[in-house]
């Protein structure tokens, strides 16, 4: 058994259908423009419920317009946050906030963007005690920790109008009648442009632990994974390839419902879980949902970490050579292709000699033809330097202060051929980048299967580099492209999804014991 896991019960399958909490807005209140209109479908009303001083009120309507109103403070409110540490991923983030639970420092993950460990609030709650710890672990060389400070001259306060009478309640609870809701959503991280959707289950809006607002979405899991699967794989492949992204996707909602227990919910909408639009659904994925509902993954009777991607570059990636922790025994390196076109036993990707040359194969692989299989990436030195740069002021990393790089190399490899190390030489000396971090670091590669070809200038000075590589995301677990090309071979579904993580097992929540949360 994994070390950290908590074992809960499981119910029978029809009895475990239940409600999820999705974070589907979560900086509602980051700007004064935000605005987010809520309907209900035709024919149907919404309740709104919400707490007043003398009890909780109910309003009908078929229509309501939530907006953010900042109201001044009286006096400058200082919010005072000690980042322990910051990360691209949330594994990497729980494996290091589990090292500070270790030495007795109570903490908990969050993400202001990046992924970050605070000293956990409500324990450490003032300034005395955070300045304690802070040099207690100061004391000890972690020169990484640092207080975050923020002097807020006003707040986001969410409101709405209704029945000429003005209400502002930082908590808001939504119904309808016929159990859907229309969301016109005019405040969206990744687009200018309103998007306008449905979605099952109530809605809640409450504060989150960055002074905005998440609106919440409480959906049944069976629904929510209508929602996810024809959005991170698409609505048409092999029915065998939907299956397989169902299955993972239950598998995956369950085993993460502990990421946003800093904001008191479970998971978010986009990349950084699972992508759900709610009821943007289509007649083939809602198949592949339906007859593979209560299924999940598991190893020695537990979930697994169902983790996915686009394109692996033609072999996949053990589970530490992108995030630290223990290992996972069915998160192994496969090389994705229906054939055995490379022996990794006796060619490790390790070698640069080999690596290259694996990197040259083109055809034989599941993903032959997708545009990521194979990419190159050109970027300039002062174009390194800028990314670099952005990259540490993010970190709080005194290494923002550089000026220049002279060289850039990578060190160290994985049998998988994932960058494990790079080195980049500066005027404030060498820099070590490791394992995911170097995507955010340098943002040009699509994934950490690359080499590095220097590129000269006329006069034989180094003008900058060409990141050559292979995939699309992280590389560990399942490949969605190659389960594609699988299921055109007729591989069923099973079939498939031991084949990315050898060991597993395909089980209905029903048949097991207990299942674990890290």
């Amino acid at each position: 058994m994994l070390l950290g896991l908590n074992i809960i019960p499981v119910k029978a399958v029809e009895e475990y259908n239940r409600l999820l909490k999705i974070g589907i807005i979560q900086r509602f209140g980051t700007k004064p423009t935000d605005k987010i209109i809520i309907k209900a479908t035709p024919g149907d009303k919404l309740t709104l419920r919400f707490k007043t001083p003398g009890g909780e009120e109910t309003l009908t309507t078929e229509k309501v317009e939530v907006k953010i109103k900042m109201k001044p403070l009286e006096k400058p409110l200082l919010k005072e946050r000690l980042i322990l540490s910051s990360h691209r991923s949330y594994e990497n983030a729980e494996e290091d906030a589990q090292f500070w639970k270790n030495k007795g420092i109570e903490v908990e993950v969050t993400q202001p963007g990046r992924w970050k460990v605070w000293a956990k609030r409500e324990v450490y709650k003032t300034p005395l005690l955070r300045r304690w710890l802070l040099e207690s672990i100061q004391a000890h060389s972690n020169t990484n920790v640092y207080l975050e400070l923020e002097a807020l001259k006003q707040q986001p306060t969410a409101y709405w109008n209704m029945n000429g009478y003005t209400y502002h309640r930082h908590e808001l609870h939504i119904t309808a009648g016929k159990n859907e809701i229309i969301i016109n959503n005019q405040f969206n991280q990744d687009t200018a442009i309103p998007e306008e959707r449905r979605y099952a289950g109530s809605l809640k809006l409450k504060p989150n632990a960055y002074g905005t607002y998440t609106l919440v979405n409480n959906v049944p899991i069976e629904t929510y994974i209508r929602g996810v699967v024809p959005h991170e794989l698409g609505a048409w492949p092999p029915k065998a390839s939907l299956e397989a992204q169902a299955i993972l996707a239950r598998t995956y909602a369950l085993k993460n419902l502990r990421r946003f227990a800093a904001d008191n919910y479970e998971l978010c909408a986009d990349t950084h879980c699972q992508v759900y639009k709610g009821l943007d659904v289509y007649p083939e994925t809602d198949a592949a949902v339906a007859v593979t509902r209560g299924k999940v993954m598991t190893y020695e009777d537990e979930l697994i970490d169902a983790v996915y991607f686009a394109v692996s570059g033609g072999v996949t990636a053990d589970f530490n050579d992108l995030w630290n922790g223990d290992e996972r025994p069915y998160l192994q390196p496969v090389v994705d292709a229906a054939n055995n076109i490379w022996d990794l036993s006796t060619n490790s990707l390790a070698s640069e000699e080999n690596f290259r040359k694996f990197m040259s194969l083109k055809k034989g692989f599941n993903e032959e033809g997708w545009i990521e299989f194979r990419w190159r990436e050109v970027v300039s030195l002062p174009g390194i330097v800028s990314y670099l740069k952005s990259y540490f002021r993010q970190k709080k990393s005194p290494f923002a202060q550089f000026e220049t790089v002279k060289k850039v190399k990578v060190t160290e490899r994985s049998p998988s051929g994932r960058v494990l190390k790079m080195n980049v030489e500066t005027d404030l000396g060498t820099i070590q980048l490791n394992k995911d971090e170097v995507q955010n670091a340098f943002w040009v590669p699509w994934s950490t299967l690359f080499y590095l070809d220097p590129i000269y200038k006329p006069d034989q000075s180094l003008w900058g580099y060409a990141f050559v590589g292979g995939g699309f995301g992280h590389g560990v677990g399942f490949s969605q492209k190659g389960s594609i090309k699988l299921a055109e071979l007729g591989w069923s579904s099973d079939r498939i999804l031991s084949f990315y993580f050898p060991g597993t097992e395909l089980q209905p929540l029903s048949e097991l014991v207990t299942f674990g949360q890290k």
